[in-house]
Formats: C-alpha cells, sequence, structure tokens
C-alpha cells in the first residue's frame, strides 16, 4: 500500500476560503494525503492503447509481450492508483490528461 502523508487540513487546496478554513478548524486542522502515484511512461502507453478500446491480446500483439504480461501489468497499475478494474484505471489517467 502506498505511504500516507499527514498535511495540514488549514492549508486547504488549491485555494483556501474563509468558510473551507474554519470548517477545517471546527474539524481538527489535520488529514491525511495520499500522494500521487508514479506511473512509467510504458504503463500511460499501456492504458492508452486501452483506452482506445483495443481488446488486451491485441495490445500485447501491439506492444510484443505476452497476454499474461499485459494482465499482470494492468493488475499492478490498478494496485498502484488504487482503482479494481482496467476501465477505472483508464478513467483514473484520463481524467488527469495522463492519457
Amino acid at each position: 500500500m502506498a505511504e500516507v502523508a499527514i498535511a495540514d487540513r488549514r492549508s486547504s487546496w488549491p485555494h483556501p476560503t474563509a468558510s473551507s478554513r474554519a470548517a477545517a478548524d471546527r474539524r481538527g486542522g489535520m488529514r491525511l494525503v495520499r500522494p500521487w502515484p508514479t506511473i512509467s511512461g510504458a504503463d500511460l502507453e499501456l492504458l492508452a492503447l486501452l483506452a482506445t478500446g483495443m481488446p488486451a491480446p491485441r495490445v500485447a500483439r501491439t506492444l510484443a509481450v505476452s497476454d499474461r504480461t499485459i494482465r499482470r501489468r494492468v493488475r499492478s497499475i490498478c494496485e498502484l492508483i488504487g482503482v479494481d478494474t482496467a476501465i477505472e484505471a483508464v478513467a483514473w489517467a484520463a481524467r488527469r490528461q495522463l492519457i
């Protein structure tokens, strides 16, 4: 599991408002923040190919690896970013404009 950092809730991101600072102060002032996971370029390429709708066996042939390697890499990406399926991993990367 990824390490968890502690951050001061009073310094709300991106821009604290008076109401958010007051609410943070009422809740105790500290919160847990998960660091941004680091995804390799090869993993982003894999997610980009999956995002096109290409089936996993074809992705494997395109990347010159086995189907099992694709399944293993997708599983490790999902664990890294904290999602359950390849579709969720693709959506996660797309929302962050990584693919």
